[in-house]
């Protein structure tokens, strides 16, 4: 059997980490049945709102909903599947594809008893262009 080279094996573990992006932030999330969350999404002048939440787990699959920009879409979502999460683009499309920004909304676990979906939120921003932050949610006057 042929073994590798030292430069292939340098070429492959540098085209790796070249490409390979790293998340700037992480967020989970545990969601009822039809409980939207919401998230502000800034960059610029602009400001847009980005929500999703599930309406349905059948078969191990999860529907989640989203919105963002005002684009509705649906997805079914298995855990430990290639369908296990949603890439959602932040911007518009510019010449530089590379270094949109984006989220990821991965489905990591349901509690059968307790009825709610996990998720884990991962902002990939290599720039650091964006402002994502969850709004203040307003308590209750007594």
């Amino acid at each position: 059997m042929k073994r590798f080279s030292p430069f292939f094996l340098l070429l492959f573990f540098l085209n790796v980490s070249i490409y390979a992006q790293e998340y700037r932030m992480k967020q989970t999330i545990v969601l009822k049945k039809d409980k939207t969350e919401k998230f502000l999404v800034k960059y610029g002048e602009i400001k847009k709102e980005f929500r999703f939440n599930w309406t349905l787990y059948q078969n191990s699959g999860l529907v989640v909903k989203t919105n963002y920009d005002r684009f509705n879409s649906q997805h079914v979502l298995y855990m430990n599947h290639v369908n296990q999460s949603i890439r959602i683009e932040l911007r518009s499309i510019s010449m530089q594809r590379r270094w949109l920004p984006y989220i990821i909304v991965k489905f990591v676990k349901f509690d059968t008893n307790r009825q709610e979906a996990t998720f884990d939120l991962f902002l990939f921003d290599k720039k650091e262009q964006i402002e994502f932050t969850q709004p203040q949610k307003e308590t209750p006057k007594a």
